[in-house]
């Protein structure tokens, strides 16, 4: 989330200094080399911490590595305040260890048929799915509590500012999930809008200028899978030279690309940047102990096991994710959802979402051969999702 980047005062010129030294006549400048010390100065004026920055001489985001008792890993401490923070978490409070909580008084945040933002592929109401009780499901941390969502402190927080969801369909749900947690609070319908071009889709809160927006790139990286819409390319038609490596190599090539980005480009004064760890799925229910050859579909209830991972879910990339945040030179803030939403094989569309292709006799008789267990029901588990960006972007 990014705030408005007010432009920096002019720097004042250094006072002159006295010398021991008769000073040489100095000859008349020529009206190019004049020009372009002046445009020189100027552009320094304006960048020049940047300058400073590049060439080594100032990090603006400088941090100091402080060893934590009884860890030998070194933790960053930045000097940067956290930009947006209005208060701090309890001590020793982690917000993703916990567990869930059948809760009917709290109920889902908002209701399906309530916001027109939801994609058809996520309504699982209007797609006949015959029960709500995933959408009762609270998540509560050990020891702690979640801040309650505060829409009005979200949407002023945001004002004359851009919020943006980066990455694929996973991502696009938990962007359409805010977008649904705070529109309500916007009743004329005229200062409201979402519109999607190309790999962008904008929600637009005009009263508060303020745009929640969301851009397709699956694998935050340029790459032959950025079609917002047909998500497949080709390379056949260049000659490259195509060189294949492990995938946590490439999450970590990805990532270390992305940090450097954001080091660059990203203001922690002003800019809070979050990085979401893997949405699981539930493909295989012998991963939980049920019946073998099954999948998420009729399933209504979480796992109630503390310690299940599923297959899917590599630990291996959970480690590059804390390998290459412990070198991090630049405060990115990590939502660990992975766990959390392991437990969650009840949560997915399953086979109520809309179907783009027509089914065939066998896949009707057989619902596990097409149930969606790969993306999630709204209002669900996204929602939560969204819960803890607004726990740590407030709560650091």
């Amino acid at each position: 989330m990014k705030t408005p980047r007010s432009p920096s005062p002019p720097s004042s010129s250094s006072s002159s200094s006295s010398s021991a030294f008769p000073l040489r006549k100095a000859r008349g400048l020529s009206p190019f080399l004049f020009t372009l010390l002046a445009f020189i100065v100027f552009v320094v004026t304006l960048y020049g911490e940047d300058f400073m920055c590049l060439l080594g001489q100032l990090d603006p985001y400088s941090s100091q590595d402080d060893v934590v008792a009884g860890n030998t890993s070194p933790r960053r401490k930045w000097e940067v305040e956290p930009a947006f923070a209005v208060g701090k978490k309890p001590a020793g409070c982690d917000y993703f260890s916990g567990r869930w909580v059948w809760d009917e008084t709290a109920g889902p945040l908002y209701e399906e048929s309530e916001c027109p933002y939801i994609q058809p592929q996520l309504t699982c109401q209007a797609h006949g799915r015959p029960d709500r009780d995933y959408q009762f499901w609270r998540w509560q941390p050990h020891g702690c509590d979640l801040p309650s969502f505060n829409a009005t402190l979200m949407l002023e927080s945001l004002r004359g500012k851009r919020m943006m969801y980066v990455g694929d369909s996973l991502n696009r749900g938990q962007y359409v999930s805010m977008v649904c947690l705070v529109h309500r609070l916007i009743p004329n319908e005229s200062a409201k809008s979402m519109e999607t071009t190309g790999s962008l889709t904008v929600f637009t809160a005009a009263d508060y200028n303020a745009t929640i927006e969301f851009y397709w790139a699956p694998f935050l990286l340029e790459s032959n899978s950025d079609d917002a819409v047909i998500h497949r390319g080709s390379f056949d038609d260049e000659a490259k030279e195509i060189v294949e490596v492990s995938t946590e190599d490439a999450y970590r090539m990805a990532m270390r690309s992305m940090m450097r980005w954001a080091r660059k480009n990203m203001d922690p004064r002003r800019t809070r940047v979050f990085f979401t760890s893997m949405s699981p799925t539930h493909a295989k229910s012998g991963d939980w102990g049920g019946e073998p050859g099954k999948n998420c579909y009729n399933e209504t209830t979480p796992i109630n096991n503390a310690t299940y991972w599923g297959s899917d879910s590599r630990r291996s990339i959970m480690q590059v994710i804390g390998e290459e945040f412990g070198k991090s030179k630049y405060p990115v803030t990590f939502l660990n959802i992975t766990q959390l939403s392991n437990y969650r094989k009840d949560a997915h569309t399953s086979i109520y979402k809309k179907q783009w292709s027509p089914l065939t006799a066998e896949q009707l008789a057989n619902p596990v051969s097409y149930a969606d267990c790969t993306h999630w029901c709204l209002p669900g588990l996204q929602d939560t999702w969204n819960e803890l960006l607004f726990a740590k972007l407030f709560y650091p």
